[in-house]
Order: C-alpha cells, then sequence, then structure tokens
C-alpha cells in the first residue's frame, strides 16, 4: 500500500503540515529580523554615547564646601627606608595635608563645630575665639575661624619658632607672644588665654547695665568652655531666658577653645583618625604610635583602634623634658630635669615643639589607661631622624613626626617584629614650620644638639630583644 493512500494521510492533515511549515519559516525569519534591528540599533546608540562631545560632569560629592572640606581623610603613607630595613610596615598618617597644614585641623574643627551646635558661639557676630598654643593649634584655629566668620587671639610663648608667628599673623589673627610659664602662673600662656575670654566685652556690658558687677559669663555645662557675651539679656549667674532672644544671638562672644581640657579634642580622633586608620588598613593594624601634647591624639585614635581590636599596641613617645614617660612608667608624671635645675626653657625642656607635657589633662587622663608602652625620644634622635628620612624618603617632616617614628623603630626592636607586622604613627606637620630651630643647623650647634642621621642607621642595626 502506498503512503497517499493510507487512511489517515488525508487531504486536511497535508495542509495542516503545509501551514505549519510555513508559518515556523515566517516566524524564524521574522526574529532574526527583530534581532538584527535591535544589534543595529544598539550598535549605533554605543557608536553615539562614544563620540559625543559632552560638556565635563561632577559629581557632587566630588566638590568640597570650602576649606574646612579639605580637613582630614589624609592619605596614608609608606615610610620605605625605614620598612625595608626592619621587614615590617611602618605607616605614616600624611596630617600635614590638612589645609592648616597639621594634625590640629581635626581638632579645632570640632571644637568650633560642636560650639556651633551647642548654641554657644554663633558666626559673622563679632565674636571672638582665644586659645593658648604653642602654635599648630592657634594656626588650625585661625585657619577655620576665618573660614567660618569669627576673628582669633592667639596667646603663645615667646621661645616657639618664628615661623608659626607669622603664619597665624597672616592668616589675621591677634598674636600675644608671652614668656613661658609653669601653668600654676596666671602669667602662663594658657591661663591668660583664658582670661582674656573672660575679660572679652566686659567694659561694653558694663557701659550697658546698671549693675556694673552683673556677669556676663555664659553657663556652658563644662568647667573647660568659657563663653561670654556682650549682651545684657544674662542672669547674674549666667543663665538666660530664651536661648532664641535675638539680643543674645547677634552680639559678639568671646570663646575659650581650651584644647587640653575640652573633649571635642579626644572625639575629633576618635570620630575621625582612628577609623580612617582602620578603614585605610583594611583592619590590620598591630600598633599605633604617638606622642601627646594635649593627649587627645594618642586617646582618641587608641581608643577607637582598641575598640576594633584589643590586642593593638598604643605606643607614646616622649620628648625630652616632658614627664609622660615616667606616668607610662612609673606612674608619676615626672622628669629627671625638674629636680636638676639644667632646664633651658620654662616649659617642656626640648627642641621639639607641639608633644610633651609635665601636668595631667582631662585628654591626657583618657589616654593613660590604655597606652601599653612608652619611649623616651632625645633631641638627637629626633633630628637625626628628620635628617635620615629626607636622604632616604624625600620626606620633609617636623620635630613631633620625628620622634614618633623613631620610637616606631625602638618598639619593633623591642618585640623582635619582622614580617606581617604593620604600624601606624602621625605625621604630625612638615618642616616649614621648623627652619629657624630645629631644621637651623646653627641654632642646633648652640643647643650642644649634633646633627648625625647614622645614629638611625646604628639603632636599625641594633639586635632586636623580642618579647
Amino acid at each position: 500500500m502506498k503512503l497517499f493512500e493510507l487512511p489517515w494521510f488525508s487531504n486536511a492533515a497535508i495542509r495542516h503540515i503545509t501551514y505549519g511549515i510555513f508559518i515556523g519559516f515566517a516566524l524564524s525569519v521574522t526574529s532574526q529580523s527583530i534581532s538584527s534591528y535591535w544589534r543595529s540599533r544598539r550598535r549605533q546608540s554605543l557608536s553615539q554615547e562614544q563620540f559625543e562631545f559632552r560638556p565635563i560632569e561632577l559629581r557632587s560629592d566630588e566638590v568640597l564646601h570650602g576649606v574646612t572640606g579639605l580637613i582630614g581623610n589624609t592619605p596614608l603613607v609608606r615610610i620605605n627606608s625605614l620598612s625595608d630595613a626592619l621587614g615590617v610596615e611602618i605607616l605614616g598618617k600624611a596630617e600635614f595635608a590638612n589645609p592648616g597644614g597639621s594634625v590640629k585641623d581635626r581638632v579645632a574643627l570640632r571644637i568650633i563645630e560642636d560650639a556651633e551646635r551647642q548654641g554657644l558661639l554663633h558666626p559673622h557676630t563679632g565674636s571672638r575665639i582665644f586659645e593658648g598654643t604653642v602654635g599648630s593649634t592657634g594656626i588650625s584655629i585661625a585657619t577655620i575661624a576665618k573660614a567660618r566668620g569669627y576673628d582669633t587671639t592667639i596667646i603663645m610663648p615667646d621661645d616657639v619658632a618664628q615661623e608659626k608667628v607669622n603664619a597665624l599673623q597672616a592668616l589675621g589673627a591677634n598674636v600675644q607672644r608671652v614668656r613661658p610659664a609653669s601653668i600654676v602662673d596666671q602669667k602662663q600662656y594658657v591661663n591668660i588665654a583664658r582670661r582674656a575670654a573672660i575679660e572679652f566685652g566686659r567694659s561694653d556690658i558694663a557701659k550697658g547695665l546698671k549693675d556694673a558687677h552683673i556677669s556676663h559669663e555664659l553657663q556652658t555645662g563644662s568647667a573647660s568652655v568659657v563663653v561670654t557675651t556682650t549682651s545684657s539679656h544674662v542672669h547674674a549667674e549666667g543663665t538666660i531666658d530664651d536661648p532664641l532672644d535675638e539680643d543674645l544671638l547677634s552680639k559678639p562672644r568671646g570663646f575659650f577653645a581650651d584644647q587640653f581640657e575640652n573633649r571635642s579634642n579626644f572625639e575629633a580622633h576618635y570620630d575621625g583618625t582612628g577609623p580612617e586608620i582602620w578603614r585605610q588598613t583594611n583592619s590590620h593594624v598591630d600598633a599605633f604610635v604617638s606622642g601627646a601634647g594635649t593627649g587627645g591624639t594618642i586617646a582618641g585614635t587608641g581608643q577607637f583602634l582598641k575598640s576594633m581590636n584589643e590586642e593593638v599596641h598604643v605606643v607614646l613617645a616622649d620628648p625630652e623634658g616632658s614627664g609622660l614617660y615616667n606616668k607610662v612608667k612609673h606612674g608619676v608624671m615626672y622628669d629627671r630635669r625638674e629636680a636638676e635645675g639644667t632646664k633651658r626653657r620654662h616649659q617642656v625642656d626640648t627642641v621639639v615643639e607641639g608633644i610633651g607635657i609635665n601636668r595631667m589633662t582631662n585628654n591626657i587622663d583618657l589616654a593613660i589607661p590604655i597606652i601599653d608602652d612608652a619611649f623616651r625620644i632625645t633631641d638627637v634622635e629626633a633630628v637625626a631622624m628628620s635628617r635620615y628620612l629626607v636622604q632616604n624618603d624625600g620626606l620633609f617632616l617636623g620635630s613631633s613626626s620625628a620622634c614618633n617614628l623613631v620610637a616606631c623603630v625602638k618598639f619593633v626592636k623591642k618585640m623582635g617584629w619582622r614580617e606581617g607586622h604593620t604600624l601606624v604613627t602621625i605625621l604630625c606637620d612638615s618642616g616649614n614650620r621648623h627652619y629657624s630651630k630645629f631644621w637651623n643647623d646653627e641654632y642646633l650647634r648652640k643647643a650642644n644638639i649634633p646633627v648625625d642621621r647614622s645614629i638611625i642607621d646604628d639603632l636599625i642595626a641594633q639586635p632586636g630583644s623580642g618579647v
């Protein structure tokens, strides 16, 4: 029997098969045409995107809002010479990259921002910020004050580097230089700054009131923060009835920043420097090394790092003449020069500026419990390290940065560390503020401080003791 003679192979079946083949062919051709069409359109679109000229577009987060936007998020730089010689990673937080040139920019900004948030300061009202400082904090305050609409008065010892005075005056600060003195002396620079803030506008308010004895010092809730106002709408005890009083908001105020006691100092580093280091090292930090002047940097940064990993070592670098080394090692704030009567200066007796102290402060109190080790750094060692870094790394750093890096080397040697360990320290400022003293070989010669970078070569070559 032939195929076409089969009963199920009817004319209707043949028609259905034919229609199916035709429809299938038509769908195939159509889908290919559509696919080809969209590929052509896509190529044309990409070509236009690639070659079309458009104006430059900036994302909003790439534009910083004024000079304060430049503060923080500083680079972490590897100190190649020391890292390679010791076999560990020694990283420096390049705080000299801040617009005011030092780590103190963070502190100044936080102090002013906190005062504004608390309603203690109001910009563009003729208000004035007072501070006692050996230089860097004053420069930072003067920089930020100009950007925020405040005037500044800076009280400083008359034996600090002249470059710092020049910078302050260029920033429009009123600079008063006084004889160095102990903190117990009312003529000490910090005490003078505090008193100047208290007396701000006093003559004006006395003229405007029948009772001249009424105080114009405002209650702040903190013994360390002093705020005064020229407004007459203040009660004798420093309280006010209406915080939104127009006269109170618009009249000039005097504000004592008090970096030594102000907790904003600590919080600037706990909220800023510490988290930055943790992120930049991908959470791999074995030790944090820092000097202490007010104590804010080592306390805030150290506490944050230990909160993330309690095994992180916090190490103090303390210059000659400072009592912090003995406070950490022996529980007593003391330096042998106090007894020997050989001090060259009334304050911390060292060519190093910016770190070292002989009294406890609120911020030092926060640091002492978390400091695991401390090293006394001599002037000779600090000077040698600064010259070593210029010669081997092209890094032109200030005196406190040099101290920190000497302490890094000493700590690595003590621990016997080699590969796999990371130390982070603070590069507080550059050498630009130290030409007249620390970077002046003639000044050092007269102070009997030799300039010999081979001291660092010898320190590196010493065998590690291990623990």
